[in-house]
């Protein structure tokens, strides 16, 4: 995925101290360098890993637990009571395993989130060895995690200031929307996020409700009151923007702001679909991102990947519209740079982060094969992938955690639905 999109058959990478030290042909590369540990993978795809650009991955343990309804009557009724009631450090600890757990099993090998109790999340991201910009969530009513906004700012700021700097976890500030943070609060956050260079992450025009909303408050819709208040820049990434008009995407465009795209979430709140034509034609970097699997119900990027392009062909009545080499990049490059860690990750190039995955295409739905790109995008599934790499170290092998014992995490989320079930 580099800026030519080549593809190296019979390729090899050399990994020196957590880095990509060089990559290009197998003959090539086996002649030039040596290693005690040397892996040879026969009939497989090796890419960057995934990046998953917005979701609440400790909603795991809600999945299923309140379907079929308007996003209003979910968040309101079902999902926001359930939060009050179960979030604490052991739910965020052991429910972030189990998301760990299922994106690297899916080929994802660094998330975007917004939510709460972020030290135990943080920490249970160090103990898989996976990626992650974690964002303390912002609010201007009170939950589990903070009684009042200056709160909530506090929280944020020492987080940011605990792991800053760390090599897997990048600290971020997530106001959740403009419906539920006052102009104050965003520009507050803002400040936070200038202040100590970090990532802004925020919902954005996800329901035609929200759009109505901030009129009536505002007299301006969301797009226009975020550049208002001068908190459109680059380091925002802005999740759903599906209810946008043409001047407001020239705002985004204009701002170099980035977008998470969640077209299964979206279809199955029924929030509407998400001008990503017009978005990427426009100059802006759409992404994709999965919510959390209480609205989704899976963290499966590939699954987003295809429906994501053939829903929008379908719209657009043009086939030829996101590409599967777009797609692609919308899935790897794109999300690292919207996340301010395209000099990092992303990629599959000399100097950047080992971060890679390994799809095993020898399966009869991966056979044959003439486009590599059209595979990835419309075949291939997240069960395919066998082998994962975060910063150099292997934390999926032969579909097996390295780094955890796979019956325990299961085991916790077990007990965890029997006390959510039985309450």
């Amino acid at each position: 995925m580099d800026e030519s999109l080549r593809v190296i058959e019979k390729g090899a990478i050399s990994i020196d101290k957590g880095n990509i030290f060089k990559i290009g042909n197998e003959d090539e590369i086996l002649k030039i360098y040596t290693s005690d540990k040397i892996i040879k993978i026969n009939d497989s795809i090796i890419m960057p890993g995934l990046i998953n650009t917005h979701t609440h991955a400790a909603m795991v343990y809600f999945r299923g637990i309140a379907d079929d309804l308007p996003l209003n009557e979910w968040l309101n009724n079902h999902i926001w009571p359930a939060e009050n009631k179960w979030l604490s450090k052991e739910f965020i600890k052991d429910a972030i395993e189990l998301a760990c757990l299922e994106m690297l099993k899916g080929g994802i090998t660094t998330f975007n989130d917004m939510y709460f109790f972020n030290d135990s999340a943080a920490e249970s991201c160090k103990r898989l060895g996976m990626r992650a910009v974690l964002g303390s969530g912002i609010l201007d009513f009170p939950s589990v995690s903070a009684k009042t906004t200056d709160e909530y700012l506090e929280n944020a700021v020492q987080f940011i200031d605990r792991w800053k700097g760390d090599e897997l976890i990048t600290p971020c500030i997530a106001p959740h929307a403009v419906y539920t943070c006052g102009p104050e609060t965003l520009k507050k956050s803002m400040e936070i996020a200038e202040k100590f260079d970090v990532p802004v992450h925020i919902h954005l025009s996800e329901t035609e409700w929200e759009v109505g909303e901030i009129l009536l408050r505002y007299r301006k819709r969301p797009v226009e009151h975020l550049a208002g208040l001068g908190i459109l820049n680059e380091r925002v990434l802005a999740a759903h923007c599906i209810w946008l008009h043409d001047n407001e995407i020239e705002l985004l465009a204009k701002n170099k702001v980035g977008v998470a795209h969640c077209m299964e979430s979206n279809l199955k709140l029924a929030s509407g679909f998400a001008p990503v034509a017009t978005m990427l034609s426009s100059g802006i970097k759409v992404t994709f991102g999965t919510d959390g699997a209480a609205s989704n119900n899976d963290l499966n990027i590939f699954s987003e990947m295809s429906t994501t392009a053939k829903v929008h062909k379908a719209l657009s009545n043009n086939p030829t519209v996101l590409d599967a080499k777009t797609v692609v990049l919308m899935a790897t490059k794109w999300g690292a740079d919207v996340l301010g860690l395209g000099n990092k990750i992303g990629t599959l190039e000399s100097g950047k982060s080992a971060d890679l995955i390994v799809l095993n295409i020898k399966k009869p739905h991966l056979m044959p094969i003439y486009n590599i790109y059209s595979h990835i995008v419309y075949a291939a599934l997240a069960s395919d992938v066998e082998f994962v790499m975060v910063n150099g170290k292997i934390v999926i092998d032969n579909r097996k955690p390295v780094n955890a014992d796979e019956d325990e995490i299961l085991f916790k989320a077990k007990k965890w639905e029997e006390r959510i079930k039985s309450a």
